[in-house]
């Protein structure tokens, strides 16, 4: 399997640059500022999917992994995902869930309507170390990224941004692994306190955390500026685990195929799914998968107020927000206002023509947005396609939040996080007959508890480890978006 950036000049083929799996593993953005994809989504047959309901968690991973990495050993790819994906790393599920599934179904709601019935499903994806779904994909990265680094071996500085969840669940896949160490960008103080002490607390001395004034964005700007300078990024060995990260989004493929086996019976059934959205890296997966012939009927993106992907699926208006502009919400993880990996959707959708990729997304730096509306003076008339691929959308606001975790808490017993609530408010909007619902459940409740504390009156309840981890000492540094000191900063601890 080649890769392909969504702004290259010219395709795989004609290139002397052709790049396999392994190329491309440890970087982010391509050497053109594109990101990378497939020349082709690898087909899945009803024969396979059959096969696969009765595998495990690990073994579906390596199923789907290696029609990817074709580059790596089957042995070592089995290896890996046996290592990756175990109950003792996904020992937080929900009493009464089994932890060796992985990502277990809870059945939320059943009702008959006119033509059939609907079901709401969620698919629990944060029973890893740092209670986030983040860390389904970053447990993989972190000893895929051991293993590659051991073949050659070589070292690697990775930088990234999170707006709360990618940082930690980063850190924690690679604290203390050889030659690795992590640069991680935060906005300062418009995290959870939960997730400020899920970062800062780690002592371990291949851990950076920088906190920027500023917003996410901001943080994903430098991380982006910082990697499209090519000598830097080449003489301090910069890499990414940042959702524009290839294996990071191919590893989020596997768990929409367990979802939808675990839901259905036979292949001629589709299922739905909603997914609370900001950078667009998980529902990107899930197009993935559904263009690899995964049955999916819809992808629900579920915003908040930084309403940027539900503006383009409703409009085919795609206007980034400035700074000054991205609202801090009760769901933090998705106070975004560019989303990365929305690139690749895009690429797809005006016919995997790279010329417009670029032409498009050097408007959006130049301008702020494109039009794909089709209306006169638009950029483009593909809005009318999007329909084909299963797109849709809503948004959710704090009022929307607190009387979501309120009707799940009286109805089901169980406490969800702000942004699953948005997911669930969102879902319920889209609701078919027979077609089940999955909801993607972004993170534990424990993460966000000063709004379930608002919406129910009590603390969320936290799994064990983690009963006073806001207490920890913390180390970090806060430093304004200056990108030549940020540069500097990493040149001067990396020793490079």
């Amino acid at each position: 399997m080649h890769y392909v950036s969504t702004r290259a000049a010219q395709a795989p083929s004609q290139s002397q640059q052709s790049q396999q799996f392994s190329d491309i593993l440890l970087g982010g953005l391509a050497p053109d500022g594109g990101l990378y994809l497939p020349e082709h989504y690898p087909q899945v047959t009803g024969a396979e999917l059959n096969a696969w309901r009765t595998l495990s968690y690990a073994d579906l991973a390596y199923e789907i992994l290696k029609k990817f990495a074709t580059d790596i050993p089957d042995a070592d790819l089995k290896a890996l995902t046996a290592k990756t994906y175990t109950k003792a790393v996904y020992k937080n599920a929900r009493a009464g869930e089994n932890a060796a599934d992985i990502t277990p179904l809870r059945v939320l709601e059943e009702k008959q309507v006119a033509g059939g019935q609907t079901k709401l499903i969620l698919q629990a994806l944060s029973n890893g170390p740092t209670l986030a779904f983040k860390d389904m994909a970053m447990q993989l990265l972190g000893n895929l990224f051991e293993y590659a680094l051991a073949e050659k071996n070589a070292e690697l500085n990775i930088f990234g941004a999170t707006s709360g969840d990618t940082g930690s669940a980063a850190e924690y896949a690679m604290r203390g692994k050889k030659g690795i160490r992590v640069f991680m960008l935060s906005p300062h103080k418009k995290m959870s306190a939960f997730q400020s002490a899920q970062m800062f607390s780690l002592q371990d001395p291949n851990i950076f955390n920088i906190a920027v004034e500023g917003v996410f964005d901001d943080c994903q700007d430098m991380v982006k500026a910082v990697s499209n300078d090519l000598p830097f990024k080449a003489k301090q060995k910069i890499g990414t685990v940042n959702s524009i990260n290839w294996a990071r989004v191919v590893a989020q493929v596997v768990y929409y195929f367990r979802g939808y086996l675990a839901a259905t019976t036979s292949n001629d059934q589709k299922v739905s799914f909603t997914v609370p959205s900001g950078n667009f890296g998980n529902i990107c997966a899930g197009h993935i998968a559904r263009m690899m012939g995964l049955p999916i009927a819809k992808l629900v993106a579920a915003t908040n107020e930084n309403d940027v992907l539900d503006e383009f699926f409703r409009t085919g208006v795609y206007r980034v927000r400035k700074s000054s502009e991205t609202y801090h919400t009760s769901s933090p993880s998705m106070d975004i206002s560019k989303a990365s990996n929305f690139e690749r959707f895009v690429y797809d959708l005006v016919g995997r023509d790279s010329a417009r990729v670029k032409a498009l997304f050097d408007k959006v730096e130049t301008q702020g947005g494109f039009d794909l509306s089709g209306k006169p003076g638009s950029d483009g008339d593909e809005f009318k396609l999007v329909a084909q691929y299963g797109f849709k959308s809503g948004k959710s606001t704090h009022q929307d939040r607190l009387d979501t975790i309120r009707d799940v808490a009286d109805d089901y017993e169980i406490t969800i996080d702000t942004h699953t609530a948005d997911g669930i408010k969102v879902a319920r909007e889209h609701l078919e007959a027979n077609v089940p619902m999955i909801v993607l459940e972004t993170a534990l409740a424990a993460k966000f508890n000063e709004t379930i504390l608002e919406a129910l009156g009590v603390d969320a309840e936290r799994p064990s480890g983690f009963e006073a981890i806001e207490e920890l000492p913390q180390k970090f540094v806060v430093m304004d978006t200056d990108v030549a000191k940020m540069k500097a900063y990493i040149a001067a601890n990396t020793g490079l």
